[in-house]
């Protein structure tokens, strides 16, 4: 279990708050808006009402101790590079921040962010590829060119085995989980059968995941 804290509860904030808690970690929630911690004061650990730009609050907080700070006030882009600045003077060990922007987020990376997020980019970008290739049901982009998707099992796979399909020659990526029903193979081997119906977990670069079928 790990001590987070989420400055700024807007919807993103939230969200990932609650996700945090529901997850069994400790979790503070700071937002300087009373209805926000208000309504999330049964739902976190611990909620404060605070304005974190302000100088000495977050020390006052004490959050300097906590393993992981989300800065997730992405929309006050001033607001968020200060408060990323100060809690890296505090010590705090990782801070993840929201970036309303690709210059935003490059700022937050300057100042010492240790991990840009782009909430609005990325649901853009699942929601177009799952407008483009309805197979795709979950993405997730390890890095600017290489990600990991969750996709129907494409009908050139049904019936097959990992050894004949050669995806990996083929396309140059890994099939790292099978679902077929309720049934999960976390770790396939060259034998196992690929069935019409089966979920693939698939990592690779992404022109060999748009080769294979896995990318719109």
């Amino acid at each position: 279990m790990k001590d987070f804290a989420v400055i700024g509860l807007g919807r993103f904030g939230e969200t990932v708050a609650t996700a945090l808690r529901a997850l069994g970690h400790e979790v503070m929630g700071v937002d300087h808006d009373a209805t926000r911690t208000q309504a999330l004061a049964d739902a976190l650990t611990h909620v404060v009402q605070a304005d974190a730009t302000q100088e000495g609050v977050l020390a006052d907080l004490g959050l300097g101790r906590f393993e992981v700070v989300v800065v997730a006030m992405g929309a006050d882009v001033e607001a968020s590079i200060l408060v990323t600045v100060m809690l890296k003077e505090l010590g705090v060990k990782k801070v993840v921040a929201r970036a309303s922007s690709a210059l935003h987020g490059k700022v937050l990376s300057k100042v010492g962010a240790d991990e840009v997020v782009f909430p609005e980019r990325d649901m853009g970008f699942r929601v177009a590829q799952g407008l483009v290739n309805p197979n795709v049901l979950e993405y997730f982009q390890l890095s600017p060119h290489y990600s990991v998707v969750e996709i129907k099992a494409p009908k050139f796979a049904h019936g097959r085995t990992l050894s004949q399909l050669n995806l990996r020659a083929r396309f140059g990526v890994n099939v790292i989980l099978i679902r077929h029903g309720d049934e999960i193979n976390a770790s396939p081997g060259a034998d196992d059968v690929i069935k019409e119906g089966d979920l693939l977990v698939v990592s690779g670069p992404d022109e060999g995941l748009r080769r294979m079928g896995g990318l719109g």
